[in-house]
């Protein structure tokens, strides 16, 4: 089912509990603003799907973190869409929503998926645009109800450049070894999910 919210759109599995593609378009304005909002751990579920994303008990107790796919820090600057003012605080709720997080290891969660979260943030600052698709892909074990995904993953198009980067990480608890070790060609991408990457 797909969920639109203000800044990102996910692709949310009700079988596995996890969104399989969430999208959004990462800008220079969104990531440097003099008055950043403070992070708000505030997790819930998507008012849009109330029911299916209740999942606060079952990460509770699952010992898995609960992996941000379009990152909190991508949503800490107003937005000003069609002349209107959208405020950081609506922006912060709606990413704490089930609907953007997948059940992560704590060593992939805040290890490399981390730095490719900052390095993408650092693309948007240098290049002003870049697209970014991201998910989960399968089920390697059932906790707590949630299904563990097997494989995280991420697609970045960089606009002015024209270019891709794309990422394939394993969901397990390996220490981190850097993003050129996860670095895959789009076709992988799209083979493993079966999601088309273009604009």
């Amino acid at each position: 089912i797909r969920l639109k919210h203000t800044n990102y759109t996910s692709v949310f599995s009700k079988s596995n509990k996890y969104p399989v593609l969430v999208e959004w378009w990462l800008t220079k304005s969104k990531v440097e603003c003099p008055n950043k909002l403070t992070r708000k751990d505030a997790f819930q579920p998507d008012p849009l799907l109330p029911k299916e994303t209740d999942l606060m008990n079952d990460y509770k107790n699952s010992g898995f973190d609960r992996g941000h796919m379009c990152p909190a820090a991508d949503n800490q600057c107003p937005l000003k869409i069609n002349g209107k003012v959208i405020t950081a605080e609506k922006l912060q709720t709606e990413c704490f929503y089930f609907t953007n997080m997948a059940p992560q290891y704590h060593s992939l969660n805040a290890g490399d998926w981390k730095k490719l979260e900052e390095r993408t943030r650092d693309l948007a600052s240098t290049e002003d645009s870049v697209h970014v698709w991201c998910g989960s892909v399968g089920s390697q074990e059932v906790i707590e109800g949630l299904h563990i995904p097997t494989k995280c993953w991420k697609v970045i198009y960089i606009k002015k450049t024209k270019t891709f980067e794309c990422y394939i990480f394993n969901n397990t608890t390996d220490k981190p070894v850097g993003l050129d070790a996860w670095k895959v060609k789009k076709e992988d991408v799209e083979k493993l999910t079966g999601f088309k990457f273009n604009l």
